[in-house]
This record gives C-alpha cells, sequence and structure tokens, in this order.
C-alpha cells in the first residue's frame, strides 16, 4: 500500500511540477487564477534556490521509508528530474527557459486582463 501511496505522490509532484511551468497560462482563460499560480511559482523558487524541502517530497519520503526504501536520494528534482528529464549540465539553460516561460505567460494574462477591463468600459 504504502508503494502505491508513494507512485501517487509521485503524481501529484510532477502536476505540481507542470502547474508551476505552465500554470501562468490558465490566467489567460480564467484571470484569478493568477493568484494561486504566483502562490506556487513562489513556492516554486523557494524550494529550489534554498534548503528548504517541498511537503511533496517529504510525504514521498515518508512512505518510501514505511516501503524500507529510505529517503529520495538528493530530493525529487535530482532523483526524478536531473539527468532524466533535463540532461546534465542544462539544468541552468532550462531554469532559465522556465523563468522565460513564466514572464511571457503572466505578460499574457496582464495584457488580456487589461484589454478585457478596457471592453467593459461603459461608453459615454
Amino acid at each position: 500500500m504504502f508503494g502505491l501511496l508513494a507512485a501517487a505522490t509521485v503524481v501529484v509532484h510532477f502536476a505540481a511540477l507542470l502547474y508551476i511551468g505552465f500554470g501562468g497560462f490558465l490566467a489567460w482563460k480564467w484571470p484569478k487564477s493568477i493568484f494561486v499560480h504566483v502562490v506556487f511559482a513562489i513556492w516554486g523558487v523557494l524550494v529550489n534556490s534554498t534548503p528548504v524541502q517541498c511537503p511533496l517530497t517529504a510525504v514521498e519520503n515518508y512512505f518510501r521509508d514505511k516501503q524500507g526504501l529510505g529517503p529520495l536520494p538528493g530530493g525529487f528534482n535530482e532523483y526524478y528530474v536531473y539527468g532524466t528529464l533535463v540532461p546534465e549540465g542544462h539544468v541552468d539553460l532550462v531554469a532559465a527557459v522556465a523563468l522565460l516561460v513564466l514572464v511571457f505567460s503572466y505578460v499574457g494574462a496582464y495584457l488580456l486582463w487589461r484589454n478585457r477591463k478596457s471592453l467593459m468600459v461603459p461608453v459615454k
């Protein structure tokens, strides 16, 4: 059972990473969702730039421990992402591209929000 729970945590963790990376684009359709995304984006930056551990990693480590596997060596990104999804030596490039995607999604969300707001101004 703990193996299934650990695997489910991995799925949720990847979904959270996708949301952190691309969730800003949801604000193009649903502008108020930007507030939730900002929290996720700040959390993502905090977890990746400080020693603060992601709670999802802690949950997965708990389930892995119950299985007798021990904690993830190096953490979630080091175990599942770096060297697997992101080739060795390209982490900085991927981080820079991710930041550009985030900025692009936020600028697009702002421009769409501004245009919607100008369309709602009553004509006198």
